[in-house]
């Protein structure tokens, strides 16, 4: 008997979808391509703590240990992650690590989903849910010069510690949170200009002295259901005032975005050149999807037909766009039933690629997906 869904991906998002499984009565089965169940936390860089205290970072059913006001560092949610899945392997769901998904086809006779691992194993199910993330696929933009420049070049997703990077002059280039935090711990020992194309939108961490996201759960704005087409252009950086005072007093600069990279110099918008030892890219992610892409249309004896909660209105395509993009609406394949996605930033709400958000959108995709594998039954 197949088994009712298979969760590709254990970090933050997949246990999420398993604990909601769990609560649908459904059995659920988690494939980590790396050997624990923590998704990219212990690669994040040293230094890192997280921007929302912990009474608001937990994940359904599991609060942190500890002051509930304290900010946990990395390795603190990695400890946490681990223990959250445990408790759910407990409680019946399956994780099986080293278990790397090469491909996701239709299944037998066009139903379901035929999962192959890197291994050779293939997996049948009804149901499947995408929540590998996207901290394999950092976004490198094609900045001016960026290919020739002589200096290393590095993305966030490969920054641990200022040891990381040599030299004396470094520029970052972002304008979140991750841009700010690595640019502030690198002034300590660098020169620093962080560059960006708009400047840095701060916001009061502790306004009226509550955090920030007592405030987002108060006004009910991180469950305002808005679509990437509503996301602001950058998100704002959660400052407790060392950012900005650091700023201020020149620890370390922020210029708008050079015109181009030559060598190793970085020509300013002005015509004015200076030497630069690395590049530093805290620019994001996209969606890790490549097991998706032979997930074509269905056959036309196989052609989606429209469930409850799965409003199918790309029928006749793939499940990526030509971009690597999941053809999706709030987490619900348009193109393949008992397809769902889970940890795509803005997915549905501003906080659902984050600890605090996901468990929220991963109750109401996996309602959904049950809703599916009830009608088809």
């Amino acid at each position: 008997m197949p088994h009712h869904v298979l969760i590709v991906g254990a970090g933050q998002s997949g246990l999420a979808a398993a604990y909601a499984a769990l609560e649908q009565g459904l059995r659920p089965v988690l494939l980590e391509a790396s050997d624990r169940a923590a998704g990219s936390w212990p690669r994040y860089y040293d230094s890192l703590t997280l921007f929302s205290p912990a009474r608001y970072s937990a994940l359904p059913g599991l609060p942190f240990d500890g002051d509930p006001e304290r900010y946990p560092h990395r390795d603190e949610v990695v400890a946490y992650l681990t223990r959250y899945a445990a408790v759910l392997t407990e409680r019946g769901a399956e994780l099986r690590t080293g278990a790397r998904v090469l491909s996701v086809r239709r299944g037998p006779d066009e139903k379901g989903f035929l999962v192959r691992l890197t291994d050779g194993q293939e997996l049948t199910a009804p149901a499947l849910i995408a929540a590998s993330g996207s901290f394999d696929r950092p976004h490198r933009p094609a900045l001016p010069g960026l290919d020739a420049f002589t200096g290393p070049v590095l993305h966030a997703a490969d920054y641990r510690s200022p040891a990381s990077l040599p030299g004396e002059h470094v520029i970052v280039v972002g304008a979140g949170n991750s841009a700010v935090q690595i640019a502030h711990e690198l002034a300590a020992e660098r020169r620093v200009t962080l560059v960006s194309r708009a400047p840095i939108r701060f916001v009061e961490q502790r306004p009226l002295g509550r955090d920030l996201h007592f405030w987002f759960r108060v006004t009910g704005f991180d469950r305002l259901p808005l679509a990437r087409a509503d996301a602001p252009p950058a998100a704002p950086v959660l400052d407790d005032g060392r950012y900005r005072r650091a700023l201020r007093e020149g620890h370390y600069t922020r210029r708008p975005m050079f015109a181009r990279l030559d060598g190793d110099q970085a020509v300013w918008p002005d015509g004015v050149s200076e030497r630069v030892d690395a590049v530093l890219l805290a620019t994001g992610y996209r969606p890790n999807l490549p097991y998706l892409a032979d997930l074509g249309a269905p056959t036309a004896d196989g052609h989606p037909r429209r469930r409850r909660g799965l409003s199918l209105t790309h029928p006749g395509l793939g499940a990526l766009t030509a971009d690597g993009q999941p053809r999706q609406r709030h987490g619900l394949s348009l193109t393949h039933p008992g397809l769902g996605y889970l940890g795509l930033e803005w997915q549905r709400t501003p906080s659902s690629n984050t600890l605090r958000g996901v468990g929220a959108d991963a109750r109401r995709v996996v309602a959904a997906l049950a809703r599916h594998l009830r009608a088809r039954a």
